[in-house]
C-alpha cells in the first residue's frame, strides 16, 4: 500500500478527525442537530452525521445543483474518481459553467459531510446513496435506472451468455465475466454508437422515451420486434414480468454522459420587473404602515368590551371571523392575518375566563401609548419572527380537523426563514425595484428543491410514471426521493407568496419594492446599491469556497439574534417616524350630523369621538356620524350634556351645527330620567305617565314589569337585560348603584390577564452560538483523544472492541488508581453517571480517598472528582 492510500481517510471518523476546528465548526454551524446533545467524540459525531433524520434535513438544504453533483454521485461508483463525477455532471462536451462551478458544489457536500474522502476516492455517505441511488420502488432523481450489474443480478446465467452471444462478443465461463464484458461495451462510446448506428429506427424510439426517465417501461408477454431487438442485446432489460429497464450505461451514453438534462449552476437571476422612486416606495409604504396601525387599534377596539368566545378546540369561529372582517371592512384572510398578527405582538389573548372570551390584553394599553412609528415596529418585529400563519386557516391538517384564526394547528416552522429569504432577496435590487413574484418562488425553489413547490428538477423523474412499450404514461406513479419533503413543497412557495402579500399590508414594503424602514428592518446595508457591486464584482480568491458565478447575487443578509432584532426595529421605527401623518387635533363638523378628519387624530380626540360617534367610512379621511345612541354612549361614559358641546366647539374647525346641538340636548334630557337598579332590576321614574307607558307596551312583555310604587317597576330580569330591552323601546334609562347613584360605562374595561406573546416554533435545533461552539469543539475532540488513545493491555485481558468501555474489578481499579498517584501517570477510565450515560475519559489522578477519585480530566479539560463506583473500569495507557 502506498504512503497517500495509507493516509487517506477509511471512513468518515477519519476524515472528520483530519479537520481542523475551523472546518469543524463550518459543519456544526450547518448542521446544529448534530450537536444536540454534544457528541462524546467524533466517532459518535460521524455516526450521528450518517442517520437517516440527519441526512435528510442536511440534503432538504442544499440548493439545486449542489443537490444535482450529490444525486451524481449516487450513480457514480462507490468509491468515484474526481474525473468521473466531472463527467457526469459536465457531459462528454464538457459544459464550462458547470465544470467552474462543481469545485464548490463538491466543497459544499464535504463541508456538510455528505461526502468524504480524496478526490480520486470520492464517497457519498450510504445513508444519502440509499435515498438519491435508482431503485424499483423509488427511482433515482436523475432519472437514470440501475446499473447492468444490478439488472442481471437475478438473471439466468444462460440467458446472460444468449446476450454476449448475441452482441457478437467472446463467451465466458461465467456471469460475472459476462457481465462485465457488456458493461465495457456499454460504456464504450465507439463501439455503442456502432451498435445503435444498426438498431431499427422503431427501436431507437423506444430508447429516446426512456432515455430521460423513468427508465422502467411495460412490455407484454410477445413483445414486439423492435421491443425483441432491444432485449435481445440488453439494451432493456427484465425486471419483472411485463416490465423492462433502461440500464444506466445505456442511457448515460444516449444523454451524451450527463446524469441530469438540465443542470443548474447559476440560481435563476431576480431582476426588478418595475423601478420606482425610492421617494414613492418609502412614501407608499409608510401608508401602509399607517393603515396598519388604525387596522390593529380598530379590531382591539371592537373587542374591547369582550370579543368572540374561544371555540372547544381553540380559536375562533367562522362565523365571529366573518363578523370581524366586516367590521374592518376586509376580506376574511385579511382579517386572519391582523387578529395572528395582535395575537403574535402579545396584544391580544383569551381571557381565561369560565366564559372564555378574546380580549386585549394590558400589553395593548401601553403600545397605545408609544409613538406610531415605534408601534408599527413592534408590529413588524412580531411578524417577521412569527411561525403562526394565517395563509392556513381555513385549511385541514392532516387529521382533516378546521383550521381557524386563533386555534391550534397554525405553526409552520419555515416561515420565519422564508420570510427573511424573501426580503432579502428583495434588498438584493436596487432601491426601488419591485420583482416579479414567479422569479422569486423560482429562485427559492432552485435553493431548496427538496422543500420547493415544484419538488424535482426539469427533466427528472419526479412526476412520471413507468412507461408502455409506446411510451405513454404508465399507472405506476415515482416519486424519487423526497417522500417526506413532499407535503412541504407547495407550502413553502404558497409562505413566499404570503410573505410578499404581507409585506405590502404591513408597510415593510412598497409598490412591491423594499422600502428604507424594511431595509432596516431586515438588517440589510443602507448603501443597497453599493453592497450589491461589492459582492456581485468581487473576485474568488482562494480561500473563498464560492466563485462568484455560483454565489446568490445581491446582497447576503444573515438573521438577526433577538437583541439585533430589537436594536434593527428601533432603527427602522426612527426612519419610518418622520413619514408617518402628523395627528391632527381638529375634525370638521358638518350640518347632516357627521363629522370628517381629514387625517390622523391625536389619541384624547380620537378616543373622545370613537365614543361620541359612530364610524361611517374610512379612507384618506374619516367620517363620523352622530346619533342617538352614540349620544347616549358618551352621556354613559360620564359626560354631560355641557361637556360634549365645549368638546365639539374646541375641536371644530367649522361652527357647531344646530342639529347637532339639538342631538344633545335631546338625548340629555331624556337621559338618566328612567332608573334601573338590582332587584331582581327595578325601574323608578318620578313622572308615573312614563311608568304607565311602559306596562302598556307590548314589547315589554318579556321583561316581566309589576308595579311596586307610583313611581316603581319591578322586574324579573337582570339589570343589563331590563337597560337593552328599554333601549330597544326607544326610552333612554340610566344604571344606578345601590346608593342610587348613576353608573358610569366606562370603555375599555375589559382586559385579559397578563399574557406574553407566544413563542415561534423553531425550525429543528438553533444555530449554535461561537461559544457554544467553541466549548463542544473542545469536548469533542477531547473525548476523541480519550476514546482513541493507546491503551496498554493486560496479559491476561481481551482486546476491547470499539466504543466497549474498560471493566476491571473494584480492587484493581483502587490500586491502579493509587498507583498512578504516586506515579504521576494518566488513566483510560470508563465512566456511568448518575442518568446512566457512560462515557470514556482520560484522568491523572491525583487524590483517591473516601471511596472518591479526583484528578484532572483531559477530557472536559479541568479538575473533577468521581466516585470510584461509577468506575467501570480502568487502563493504563501506552508509553507513547
Amino acid at each position: 500500500m502506498s504512503t497517500e492510500d495509507q493516509s487517506a481517510p477509511r471512513s468518515l471518523a477519519e476524515a472528520l478527525r483530519a479537520r481542523d476546528d475551523a472546518s469543524l465548526a463550518a459543519l456544526l454551524r450547518a448542521r446544529p442537530d448534530l450537536i444536540t446533545p454534544v457528541p462524546t467524540d467524533l466517532t459518535q459525531l460521524a455516526t450521528r452525521a450518517g442517520t437517516r433524520a440527519s441526512v435528510v434535513r442536511a440534503l432538504e438544504r442544499l440548493d439545486r445543483f449542489v443537490l444535482q453533483t450529490a444525486e451524481a454521485l449516487a450513480v457514480a461508483g462507490d468509491p468515484a474518481t474526481r474525473e468521473e463525477l466531472f463527467g457526469l455532471m459536465a457531459g462528454d462536451a464538457g459544459d464550462p459553467a458547470v465544470l467552474a462551478a462543481l469545485p464548490a458544489a463538491l466543497a459544499a457536500l464535504r463541508e456538510q459531510a455528505l461526502v468524504w474522502g480524496a478526490d480520486d476516492r470520492l464517497r457519498l455517505v450510504r445513508t444519502a446513496r440509499e435515498l438519491l441511488a435508482p431503485s424499483p420502488q423509488h427511482p433515482s432523481p436523475t432519472g437514470l435506472g440501475p446499473s447492468v450489474r444490478e439488472a442481471t443480478a437475478g438473471m439466468s446465467p444462460g440467458r446472460v451468455q444468449e446476450i454476449v452471444a448475441t452482441l457478437g462478443l467472446p463467451s465466458t465461463h461465467d456471469s460475472v465475466s459476462a457481465v462485465g464484458a457488456l458493461t465495457a461495451l456499454f460504456t464504450h462510446r465507439r463501439k455503442m454508437a456502432a451498435l445503435l448506428a444498426g438498431a431499427p429506427a422503431e427501436s431507437l424510439e423506444v430508447l429516446e422515451r426512456l432515455v430521460w426517465g423513468p427508465p422502467y417501461g411495460q412490455v407484454t408477454a410477445d413483445p414486439a420486434a423492435r421491443l425483441r431487438w432491444l432485449l435481445d442485446r440488453a439494451l432493456l432489460l427484465p425486471t419483472a414480468p411485463g416490465t423492462v429497464v433502461l440500464p444506466r450505461e445505456v442511457a448515460l451514453h444516449l444523454r451524451k454522459g450527463r446524469a441530469h438534462r438540465a443542470p443548474e449552476p447559476v440560481p435563476p437571476a431576480v431582476e426588478p420587473l418595475a423601478v420606482h422612486a425610492p421617494q414613492v416606495v418609502d412614501a407608499t409604504a409608510a401608508g401602509q404602515a399607517y393603515t396598519a396601525l388604525a387596522t390593529v387599534e380598530e379590531l382591539l377596539k371592537d373587542w374591547d368590551e369582550g370579543g368572540p368566545g374561544v371555540l372547544r378546540a381553540g380559536g375562533i369561529s367562522v362565523r365571529d371571523l366573518k363578523r370581524t372582517a366586516v367590521a374592518l371592512d376586509v376580506a376574511e384572510p385579511v382579517a386572519a392575518f391582523w387578529v395572528e398578527l395582535a395575537y403574535a405582538a402579545g396584544l391580544l389573548a383569551s381571557d381565561g375566563e369560565a366564559d372564555e372570551r378574546y380580549a386585549a390584553t394590558p400589553e395593548y394599553d401601553e403600545w397605545v401609548e408609544r409613538p406610531p412609528a415605534e408601534r408599527w415596529a413592534r408590529l413588524a418585529e412580531a411578524w417577521l419572527a412569527a411561525t403562526r400563519t394565517s395563509g392556513v386557516v381555513g385549511g385541514r391538517d392532516i387529521k382533516e380537523r378546521a383550521l381557524s384564526a386563533l386555534g391550534p394547528g397554525l405553526d409552520r416552522s419555515a416561515a420565519p426563514e422564508v420570510r427573511h429569504r424573501v426580503l432579502t432577496l428583495l434588498a438584493g435590487l436596487p432601491e426601488g425595484g419591485a420583482p416579479d413574484a414567479e422569479a422569486v418562488l423560482a429562485r427559492l425553489r432552485w435553493e431548496r428543491p427538496l422543500r420547493g413547490a415544484q419538488g424535482a428538477a426539469p427533466g427528472t423523474a419526479g412526476s412520471h410514471g413507468p412507461q408502455t412499450a409506446s411510451g405513454t404514461p404508465g399507472p405506476h406513479t415515482t416519486t424519487g426521493f423526497s417522500g417526506a419533503a413532499q407535503g412541504d413543497e407547495d407550502l413553502r412557495s404558497r409562505l413566499a407568496r404570503w410573505t410578499l402579500a404581507e409585506a405590502e399590508r404591513l408597510g415593510v414594503t412598497g409598490r412591491g419594492a423594499l422600502s428604507a424602514h424594511g431595509r432596516v428592518l431586515l438588517g440589510a446595508p443602507a448603501a443597497v446599491r453599493t453592497a450589491r457591486v461589492a459582492v456581485d464584482a468581487a473576485p474568488a480568491g482562494p480561500g473563498d469556497k464560492l466563485p462568484a458565478h455560483h454565489r446568490p447575487a445581491g446582497v447576503v443578509v444573515a438573521p438577526l439574534s433577538p437583541p439585533e432584532q430589537a436594536a434593527a426595529a428601533a432603527a427602522a421605527a426612527r426612519l419610518l417616524a418622520p413619514l408617518l401623518p402628523e395627528p391632527l387635533d381638529h375634525v370638521l363638523l358638518q350640518a347632516d350630523l357627521t363629522a370628517v378628519a381629514p387625517g390622523p387624530l391625536r389619541r384624547p380626540l380620537a378616543d373622545v369621538l370613537s365614543v361620541l360617534a359612530d364610524v361611517e367610512s374610512k379612507g384618506g379621511a374619516t367620517v363620523y356620524r352622530f346619533t342617538p345612541g352614540s349620544v347616549r354612549r358618551a352621556l354613559d361614559a360620564g359626560r354631560s350634556a355641557s361637556d360634549l358641546h365645549a368638546f365639539l366647539a374646541e375641536h371644530s374647525r367649522t361652527p357647531v351645527p344646530q342639529p347637532l346641538t339639538y342631538l344633545i340636548d335631546d338625548v340629555a334630557r331624556r337621559h338618566g330620567h328612567l332608573r334601573v337598579g338590582a332587584a331582581s332590576a327595578y325601574v323608578r321614574c318620578d313622572d308615573e305617565t312614563i311608568l304607565n307607558e311602559i306596562l302598556a307596551d307590548k314589547r315589554a312583555a318579556g321583561l316581566r314589569l309589576r308595579r311596586l310604587a307610583p313611581t316603581v317597576l319591578a322586574a324579573q330580569a337582570d339589570p343589563a337585560t331590563l337597560l337593552d330591552g328599554l333601549r330597544a323601546m326607544g326610552f333612554a334609562p340610566a344604571a344606578e348603584s345601590a346608593e342610587g347613584d348613576v353608573l358610569i360605562t366606562r370603555a375599555l374595561a375589559h382586559r385579559t390577564p397578563p399574557r406574553t406573546a407566544p413563542e415561534p416554533v423553531p425550525d429543528g435545533p438553533p444555530v449554535p452560538d461561537g461559544t457554544l461552539l467553541t466549548a463542544a469543539i473542545r469536548a469533542v475532540r477531547a473525548g476523541d483523544a480519550a476514546a482513541t488513545a493507546p491503551r496498554r493491555a493486560a496479559e491476561d485481558a481481551a482486546p476491547l472492541a470499539p466504543g466497549e468501555l474498560p471493566r476491571t474489578s473494584s480492587a484493581e481499579t483502587l490500586a491502579t488508581m493509587q498507583a498512578a498517584v504516586l506515579t504521576g501517570g494518566a488513566l483510560w477510565i470508563g465512566y456511568v453517571n448518575a442518568e446512566g450515560s457512560a462515557s470514556q475519559r482520560v484522568i491523572a489522578p491525583v487524590r483517591v480517598e473516601g471511596g472518591f477519585v479526583t484528578g484532572y480530566d483531559h477530557t472536559a479539560d479541568e479538575v473533577r472528582t468521581y466516585p470510584l463506583h461509577r468506575i467501570t473500569g480502568v487502563a493504563e495507557l501506552a508509553d507513547d
